[in-house]
């Protein structure tokens, strides 16, 4: 708490909270040692209702894999051991936020993006959909798991998730992977980050050494480890132009992932030169055929404003071209 108080001056920190205390004693002598900021709580250990964890961090809400009870013992904790009424007064004492709207870039044009969301895909940033709808997209969510038939979209942004873990689903529902290949023929455009570069994939091959035939439209398996494969914030350049503009594009992202690809796709053109953050090689990566990209890095677009735009020109010029 200290570190936090004043490490960044600027951090205005009203009061902490703490976690897994072992009693009421304990939390009283937590609040004597924090001079520096006051302790409005804390909630005690309780193996019964964790939150269950899994690679890649904590069980999501996404299809019921939480149950409520959970989250009414949380709320009953809440009230008996958190300062309720000092939270309220410090929140009620926060300033107006600041204007956060979002500014199209000149000459936006209307379409239709389709969004997986799902358990399968439900990793999006939600600045980024928010830049495409300034940009003039509807977006239209679907469920590459339960869905036969993808929505009257103009193109596709595939978010990270769990396809592993739906892997057997994913696989079954041949209708929605035979609608994606289809669309790719006709040159719809597709954006795929990390779950959805191996939704894109021909296989995913889960832990079990099952392997699990995809949408095939990269020529490589999605591997699944035991252990993390890449962990950090990159920088990105485009090499080539693409659909999410001309070549020279920068934007920043990150990359978290148990899975590798199997083998190499050497044949595949890369618009992608990756650079580590924190050090390393710069990789080629950003796997595109056709008007289709996929990659590992999951991108942030506020890093780079013009991309949402020219994801959304590319997808209303496609919507034209079509008649």
């Amino acid at each position: 708490a200290h570190g936090f108080r004043y490490f960044d001056p600027n951090l205005n920190l009203a009061g902490v909270i703490c976690n897994r205390i072992g009693s009421r004693g304990h939390l009283d002598l937590l609040k004597a040692a924090s001079s520096a900021v006051p302790v409005l709580g804390g909630f005690p250990d309780d193996a019964a209702i964790r939150f269950p964890e899994r690679h890649l961090g904590l069980f999501s809400a996404i299809g019921n894999a939480i149950p409520q009870d959970h989250f009414n013992a949380w709320a009953k904790r809440a009230s008996e051991w958190l300062d309720l009424d000092a939270i309220l007064a410090i929140a009620r004492s926060a300033p107006t936020l600041p204007n956060t709207t979002i500014s199209a870039e000149p000459g936006a044009r209307s379409c239709c993006v389709g969004i997986p969301y799902d358990e399968a895909f439900h990793f999006y940033y939600d600045d980024n959909l928010r830049r495409l709808e300034a940009n003039g997209a509807e977006l239209v969510k679907f469920s590459p798991v339960h869905d036969s038939s993808l929505p009257p979209a103009d193109g596709l942004y595939f978010g990270g998730g769990y396809p592993e873990v739906m892997a057997a689903q994913l696989s079954s529902n041949h209708a929605m992977l035979e609608a994606v290949r289809s669309f790719a023929a006709r040159r719809g455009p597709i954006y795929a980050e990390c779950g959805g570069l191996m939704y894109l994939t021909h296989a995913i091959r889960t832990l079990d050494g099952k392997s699990w035939p995809m949408a095939g439209l990269l020529p490589t398996q999605a591997v699944m480890n035991d252990r993390l494969q890449a962990l950090g914030y990159a920088e990105v350049a485009t090499a080539a132009p693409s659909i999410l503009g001309p070549a020279g594009v920068k934007f920043r992202g990150h990359q978290y992932r148990y899975s590798t690809l199997d083998p190499d796709p050497s044949g595949v053109e890369r618009v992608y030169r990756v650079q580590p953050r924190r050090g390393g090689s710069q990789a080629a990566e950003g796997y595109r055929i056709g008007n289709v990209i996929a990659s590992y890095v999951h991108a942030h677009w506020a890093s780079n404003p013009s991309i949402p735009a020219a994801l959304v020109n590319s997808c209303a010029e496609w919507r034209h071209a079509r008649g």
